[in-house]
């Protein structure tokens, strides 16, 4: 086993506020998880992922987060939506009859197009190209509930994988690749951390970290990696980070007091980090 993991997971556009967030308050502490051998990135992940494992500053990403959202479309995971995706976990035995639910969910539900949401995620990610180092992007697809890893080998477009991986079920539509349909990574699991295997230290950021149903939960992936042999640790927001995110992680305008909450909460755990990082 060799090399560095960061693991990025899902949480909404909170969450990606909230782990720029804490990455530019462990910069601060001289932990700088921006040098990963491996970024693994699911859903809000993907995004952050997606950017530190290119060329430009962190602190440069994290300013985004601070700024006026207006290329963000504002949206919200309303209770009907959330009671179908727990009926669905109910009668779902396995993450791949889970993805499939949501699947057929997300297809059925009136959402912007495709081309409004790409839009979006090419204004996140203003680049061309997939970065020179390892970047793995989760997401599932929509038919079959598979699980599908996307890399610089896969030949799809870095700003397509993303979309894809961010496609929350009945808030935004289905991201078509190849004549195939896909939806968020996070509907396997918010973390997707064993894509990291192989890893000999793993540190997860993970805005949301339960699981639900089939749904594998990110403490369960830890054990999993840590009987491997792998050092990992696990980072959650704290009760400040939860109160600064709030109940929709889909609003744009919790952006800058998520990513000011991280960033606040690195300092606390800068030497738990530090310990599995080196």
């Amino acid at each position: 086993m060799a090399g560095r993991a960061l693991v990025l997971g899902g949480g909404g556009v909170t969450g990606i506020a909230w782990e720029l967030g804490m990455l530019a308050g462990l910069a601060d502490a001289g932990v700088d998880l921006t040098a990963a051998d491996l970024f693994v990135g699911t859903s809000a992940g993907s995004v952050v992922a997606s950017m530190i494992a290119g060329d430009r500053p962190l602190a440069d990403w994290y300013e985004t987060q601070l700024s006026d959202p207006a290329s963000e479309i504002p949206a919200k995971l309303g209770a009907g939506l959330l009671a179908r995706y727990a009926w669905a976990m109910l009668r779902s035995r396995t993450t791949e009859q889970f993805g499939m639910r949501m699947g057929s969910l997300a297809l059925a539900a009136p959402t912007v197009t495709s081309a409004q949401r790409r839009e979006v995620i090419a204004a996140r990610l203003p680049f061309e190209g997939w970065p020179e180092r390892p970047l793995k992007v989760t997401a599932v697809d929509a038919a079959t509930g598979e699980f599908v890893v996307f890399d610089r080998d896969s030949g799809v477009p870095l700003i397509d994988a993303v979309a894809a991986s961010c496609a929350v079920p009945g808030v935004w539509p289905p991201h078509e690749i190849n004549e195939r349909r896909f939806v968020d990574g996070g509907m396997r699991s918010a973390v997707n951390a064993d894509v990291a295997e192989g890893s000999s230290q793993v540190v997860i950021l993970a805005p949301i970290v339960r699981g639900g149903g089939p749904m594998i939960p990110a403490t369960k992936q830890v054990s999993a990696l840590q009987a491997q042999g792998c050092q990992v640790t696990l980072v959650s927001p704290d009760a400040a980070a939860t109160r600064a995110i709030g109940t929709n992680v889909l609003d744009p305008g919790h952006r800058k007091p998520a990513a000011l909450a991280g960033r606040a909460q690195a300092a606390v755990v800068a030497e738990q980090v530090a310990k599995i990082w080196g």
